[in-house]
């Protein structure tokens, strides 16, 4: 692709546009799509969803160009605990998908159009018998339910895992979460009310979680989000936005630098994609990934290289989100 003098100005040298099919549907796609831009601090990725506006995406540009030129920061630690991710899937699979990788920690997806809370319940079942009574669980109910239908929900599905470890985002407004963290016994989390808010801090001052999901891109990097972490003062689990594992290894990245990590990560979503832009693709074994950057190889971004349409979309994308930078 064409380099916006704007990109020049700021080092990136290098923009290719790819796209993946997805194994399974999942957060409403089948393929998985985004740029790749290489600056003076190696490749990075910028793959907002489609239905992201360009003032949205604006700030996983920012993500994107500060990890193609800037060093990361230092990691404490050198591995991350992951969680397994299970799709809306009927229970059976849910079951097998559990044990792949060896995650000890596994969130599920709940609440979708297409699931009754009687199937998510089954899934959550199904999960449970997977991992045994030591594995933990979590749900994500993507902010579906209203107030009255997550406290019938939950209770129901914290029965069925014998104990959730938390629930992600059940509520879609922060006086929800609020309200409800007050009348259930069941942490709470909050994803889209830290990553598409204004103000990433109000849940927070609210009182409305008990943890945090983080996201490099949607946040606008690694640093804003150390920074955000540590005006927050809740426990943070990172989290993958269905990146390819150049992606996935900036999550990595502030995983490795966070004071603290008391939980599992959601970076474990390698496996969703039919393939990727790495040899070797962040894929967890014994429930953790190493933390590493693994350099994208041609004949992969090549392999995977959008079509000229595709293309033209991104140039489209990427000269409104500058724009809105």
């Amino acid at each position: 692709m064409l380099i916006p003098s704007a990109l020049r100005e700021r080092g990136i040298d290098r923009v290719l546009a790819w796209t993946i099919p997805m194994t399974t549907r999942f957060r409403g796609i089948t393929e998985r799509d985004g740029l790749l831009l290489h600056g003076p601090a190696g490749w990075a990725e910028f793959s907002p969803f489609w239905d992201y506006d360009a003032a949205e995406s604006a700030a996983w540009l920012r993500a994107a160009l500060a990890d193609a030129t800037a060093a990361r920061p230092a990691p404490r630690r050198e591995e991350i605990a992951v969680n397994a991710t299970i799709p809306v899937v009927p229970a059976v699979l849910a079951h097998r998908i559990a044990t792949v990788g060896g995650a000890r920690t596994a969130k599920i997806k709940v609440a979708d159009p297409t699931s009754s809370l009687a199937e998510d319940t089954d899934r959550v079942e199904a999960v449970r018998d997977a991992l045994g009574p030591t594995g933990r669980i979590r749900i994500d109910a993507n902010a579906a339910w209203t107030l009255d239908q997550a406290k019938e929900a939950l209770p129901l599905l914290d029965r069925a895992a014998g104990g959730l470890e938390y629930a992600e985002q059940p509520c879609a407004s922060i006086e929800d979460l609020a309200a409800l963290r007050r009348a259930v016994d069941i942490p709470i989390a909050a994803d889209e009310s830290v990553r598409r808010a204004e103000d990433p801090l109000r849940v927070a001052r609210a009182e409305a979680a008990d943890v945090l999901v983080m996201k490099v891109q949607p946040l606008g990097g690694v640093q804003r989000c150390l920074d955000l972490a540590d005006q927050a003062g809740l426990p943070v689990v990172v989290s993958s936005a269905l990146e390819s594992s150049v992606g996935l290894s900036a999550g990595l990245a502030l995983a490795a630098a966070l004071p603290e990590l008391p939980y599992a990560c959601g970076m474990a979503t390698a496996s969703l994609l039919t393939g990727d832009l790495v040899p070797d693709a962040l894929h967890p074994r014994t429930g953790t990934l190493l933390v590493a950057r693994p350099e994208p190889r041609e004949e992969l971004m090549d392999r995977h290289a959008a079509s000229a349409d595709l293309a033209a979309r991104w140039e489209e994308r990427l000269a409104a989100c500058l724009d809105a930078l």
